[in-house]
């Protein structure tokens, strides 16, 4: 039985805004390689597994109504401690403190881009009118799992925020390696047999509405897929020894 205090819970809480730097009135339009590196090892002294990039194409754009062109992707593991854990408001509680904790860091490395001359803006994670998993997937850098996990490289358990800014060199991706990821997820499933609460229809689509993952810190799905347990490597050598029979 789940606790009735997690009725109207929100799962994160709203970001601060952690701003001490303006931006530019002329911003700057490309950046060094000495200078991205810089980012990178802010990124990485605060435990964040990575930067990917990404310009977004016009069609996406307009689709989405969107007025930006270039995204930087700051990614970082979910704690294991905190995953294995029983679904449980004081796991909601945890998981927002760990959101917490990394998202401040976003702000100082908002504030890295503009005192260097850049226009730098946080796409809030809570705004409802933006799918950041949609925008992720234009980096060409990862995948939507059957379980509607943005999967990464660096591991199923990823969570990320996303910068908007001015620079337009930034080293993105021309395709994407990871599609082969689409074909495995159809002949898994274990994310269906693992799921309490049935939140899949028919035809394998996970109803959001009935995951309880962001009102209940659920992460069965995470914890028996193939992508946390053996990590993303492991699983497409195997991958490819099967298709090869």
């Amino acid at each position: 039985m789940i606790n009735p205090d997690f009725e109207g819970f929100r799962y994160h809480k709203p970001l601060p805004n952690f701003y001490k730097t303006d931006n530019p009135a002329n911003p700057k339009r490309e950046i060094s390689d000495e200078l991205l590196l810089k980012l990178n090892r802010l990124a990485r002294k605060y435990n964040f597994t990575g930067i990917t990039y990404s310009k977004l194409s016009d069609d996406f754009k307009k689709e989405f109504n969107i007025v930006f062109d270039n995204v930087l992707i700051f990614k970082f593991l979910m704690g294991d401690d905190i995953l294995q854990m029983e679904r449980s408001f004081e796991k909601c509680k945890l998981m927002d403190e760990e959101f917490q904790e990394y998202g401040i860091h976003i702000y100082e490395f908002a504030d890295f881009l503009r005192e260097n001359g850049f226009q730098a803006d946080l796409l809030h994670p809570l705004d409802d009118g933006l799918s950041l998993r949609a925008i992720a997937m234009q980096s060409r850098d990862c995948i939507i799992t059957r379980s509607n996990i943005c999967l990464f490289k660096d591991g199923l358990h990823n969570g990320f925020f996303i910068i908007h800014t001015s620079i337009d060199n930034l080293p993105v991706k021309t395709e994407n390696e990871m599609l082969w990821v689409e074909d495995f997820c159809s002949t898994c499933g274990v994310c269906i047999d693992a799921c309490p609460e049935d939140a899949f229809d028919d035809n394998g689509k996970i109803l959001r509405k009935v995951c309880t993952a962001h009102r209940e810190g659920c992460n069965e799905c995470i914890l028996r897929c193939p992508f946390f347990k053996r990590g993303y490597d492991k699983v497409k050598k195997r991958y490819e020894r099967m298709k090869k029979r």
